[in-house]
């Protein structure tokens, strides 16, 4: 049995949250073949370094400098448009080439072929658009419906119960046909054994999108190089060997194991990050939610509204 799991690559936390995935196809048997582009593929390599990958054609989507994403947006959907018609089609060459009794696509929106079994996950089944976009709101909701559609299941990467991460984001309507709550996805689920590394007091986790990713980037370091207490900086660079520099009171590291980046968690006094929603369940996983300093990317309304809504329902 060979399964073809695909993750998005917008930010790493499509990617992470497929480790959870991947393993539990490996303890039943599958020979996995991983799908991916950019940092998500580095990131995925180095966890199952012992897997065959293949590399998807790129979205290519960018964000803008500064607050408003409206514009960024708008010119991102032709890029997005043809990335997904591209990934289509990379499928149908694929599949000529190679049996597949399973797939499993992390939001690629293109990934889908008639009479394959098939799961996409999900975390948003109703979409959240900038503010100068809202009217847009139901319609991307119901395009978004059709892509689930064509699958045979949807894997909805959270809780039922009142204790949920997503919010509006995937509750308060009747699920989709084939739809369910698995549970949070987090790369962290079944370490043992991990002691706190409380080397830093402030452990900053850097992901998303550029120019956002290095802009927050610049701004920690020179907010905590001359702070007096020791911080990390992960910038969330997995592509090649593992780099490290020192600015003052700042350790700025381009990535981390797992085993190594769950330590630091559990042992840093503060933790500083976007609330992307995998970080979300990583944090959870590990009880380190309440220790969060959590930074929405501007003008990007999924992690705006997971801030809102975490900071509502925790008072």
């Amino acid at each position: 049995m060979r399964a073809l799991v695909c993750a998005l690559n917008w930010g790493l936390g499509h990617a992470t949250r497929c480790v959870p995935v991947i393993r539990m196809l490996l303890r039943e048997g599958y020979d996995v073949v991983v799908a991916s582009d950019g940092y998500p593929l580095c990131f995925l390599r180095q966890e199952f370094p012992d897997l065959a990958y293949e590399e998807l054609p790129p979205y290519g989507v960018r964000y803008a400098k500064g607050k408003s994403q409206v514009w960024a947006m708008l010119s991102n959907l032709p890029r997005i448009a043809r990335g997904i018609v591209r990934e289509h089609y990379w499928l149908k060459a694929y599949l000529r080439r190679r049996h597949i009794d399973l797939l499993i696509s992390d939001n690629r929106f293109g990934l889908w072929q008639r009479g394959l079994p098939s799961v996409y996950i999900t975390h948003q089944l109703n979409i959240k658009l900038p503010k100068g976009l809202k009217a847009l709101e139901p319609l991307c909701s119901k395009l978004h419906a059709s892509f689930i559609s064509r699958h045979a299941s949807c894997w909805i990467p959270d809780v039922a119960t009142e204790e949920n991460l997503s919010g509006a984001l995937s509750h308060g309507r009747r699920l989709p046909s084939g739809a369910e709550f698995v549970g949070f996805l987090s790369r962290f689920e079944g370490l043992e054994g991990l002691l706190p590394d409380s080397s830093y007091h402030t452990l900053c986790i850097l992901s998303g999108v550029e120019p956002q990713r290095s802009l927050m980037e610049a701004e920690l370091i020179e907010r905590f190089r001359c702070a007096g207490r020791p911080a990390l900086i992960v910038q969330g660079k997995p592509k090649g060997e593992r780099r490290e520099e020192h600015l003052g009171d700042v350790c700025l590291v381009s990535h981390l194991p797992d085993d190594e980046l769950a330590a630091c968690m559990l042992g840093a006094d503060r933790i500083i990050s976007r609330s992307g929603y995998s970080t979300l369940m990583d944090l959870v996983v590990l009880g380190c939610l309440s220790k969060a300093e959590l930074r929405p990317t501007p003008g990007q309304p999924e992690q705006e509204y997971l801030f809102e809504y975490l900071s509502c329902r925790n008072g």
